[in-house]
């Protein structure tokens, strides 16, 4: 499935509009170095159009790269129910949870990689193959520089799923982490750029307080108390239920409501499993509102974003959260679980707070809750660390630097 960047004409900011948003020297030195490229091809291939964070990026990446006279493509690879599982596994193991996955499963694994190989252009001058669930197209490399980009904790995998999976991500050019504690030893240029949010995006721009007012009537959400909110798939990772046991000690003494708010992606085939046992522990609260929503929900997560008092990403694995960025954008606390990419962005006792358990989650949430003007300074410092570290302008200036190098590599000097 191809997604050029006319089909997605709903987006059509370009590099001009940041101006004054994002900071004046990356878009000087994305300019510079798009006009090394301009003409040449891109392509990004990554398993799902739509739900999770991989997918928005590319939506706006793919615009802003055209805008700048790059031929930028994007593909997605189709599977069946029994792959998705596959990949599930994969990714739990990945992350360092116990998974059994037989010979049988890494062949179907390859096969369907190989039948999306004969249905995909994969020419282009640069390819960059999102996570593992399309790594063993790198089998079917014809030209171009391949880089395999990781979006997943990956800092203490189960051995031998990342030795099986490592015999195809040491056949590409280079490799990227979000994180340095994930890269991994492999005989390839290793990079370190983590993920970043679009500001003006429907999941990110200002909202007027009516356009917000209007999501929680909808959503049936009142706003007579504080709110805690997380936003996230419904994973074990997250940590949905250690989000309402800390819910339910700060209830103990703060009145507050708990919102969590999720979408389906069409990669995790888990989802509604843990949806529903989320549901069953969370019971009979009223003060517990479990929402799915559809991946499109950017103006809704967006207002419950503004609308909360505090928000949490409580994760116990964590690639990088980009609701993180999400939250401390639009001028919120963030208290987040201490693992993956979460400390890159939260500044403790700065923009937020980092956590380890239950017990201490439930201590900042009652801190913020309790020091308005605290959870305002952390807010603004927040919103300032974002602009200058994880605008989506910041990723591509990344992208491109990166291509840029590999394409250069051995001289001593490059020049813009």
């Amino acid at each position: 499935m191809e997604l050029q960047a006319n089909n997605l004409s709903q987006f059509k900011l370009k590099l001009e509009d940041y101006i004054g948003v994002a900071p004046k020297i990356d878009l000087l030195i994305i300019q510079k170095l798009a006009d090394r490229f301009t003409g040449r091809q891109i392509l990004h291939i990554n398993s799902t159009k739509s739900g999770g964070g991989v997918a928005e990026i590319l939506q706006r990446m793919m615009v802003i790269l055209s805008g700048l006279g790059i031929n930028a493509r994007w593909e997605v690879i189709e599977g069946n129910e029994s792959f998705f599982d596959i990949t599930k596994r994969m990714h739990n193991a990945l992350q360092g949870n116990a998974e059994q996955i037989s010979q049988d499963m890494w062949q179907s694994y390859f096969d369907v990689n190989k039948r999306n190989a004969e249905k995909l252009d994969l020419n282009a001058d640069a390819i960059l193959i999102h996570d593992p669930q399309p790594a063993p197209l790198i089998e079917f490399k014809t030209s171009g520089l391949w880089i395999w980009r990781c979006h997943i904790d990956i800092s203490n995998p189960a051995l031998k799923v990342w030795s099986l999976l490592k015999k195809y991500v040491g056949k590409y050019d280079a490799a990227i982490f979000s994180v340095a504690k994930f890269a991994k030893s492999l005989p390839l240029d290793k990079f370190i750029i983590p993920p970043a949010i679009a500001p003006m995006s429907d999941k990110n721009r200002d909202l007027a307080n009516k356009e917000i007012q209007n999501v929680l009537t909808t959503l049936n959400i009142p706003v007579d108390k504080p709110i805690i909110l997380q936003v996230s798939r419904f994973d074990r990772f997250k940590d949905p239920r250690g989000v309402i046991q800390a819910y339910r000690l700060v209830k103990k003494y703060n009145d507050c409501r708990l919102v969590l708010a999720g979408s389906p992606a069409t990669d995790d085939p888990e989802g509604e499993m843990i949806l529903n046992e989320v549901k069953e522990f969370a019971g009979n609260d009223q003060d517990i509102s479990i929402l799915l929503l559809p991946p499109s929900s950017h103006i809704e997560i967006n207002a419950l974003q503004r609308a909360a008092t505090v928000v949490l990403q409580k994760s116990l694995k964590e690639g990088f959260g980009l609701t993180v960025s999400e939250a401390m954008w639009k001028g919120k606390p963030v208290i987040g679980g201490a693992v993956g990419g979460i400390p890159l962005q939260i500044i403790h006792g700065v923009t937020g707070f980092l956590v380890n358990s239950v017990e201490g989650t439930a201590l900042r949430i009652r801190q913020i809750l309790n020091n308005p003007d605290m959870a305002k300074r952390m807010g603004e410092s927040g919103r300032e660390y974002v602009r200058k570290n994880f605008l989506i302008t910041r990723q591509i200036r990344d992208y491109l630097s990166m291509w840029y190098l590999i394409e250069n590599k051995g001289k001593s000097v490059l020049e813009l």
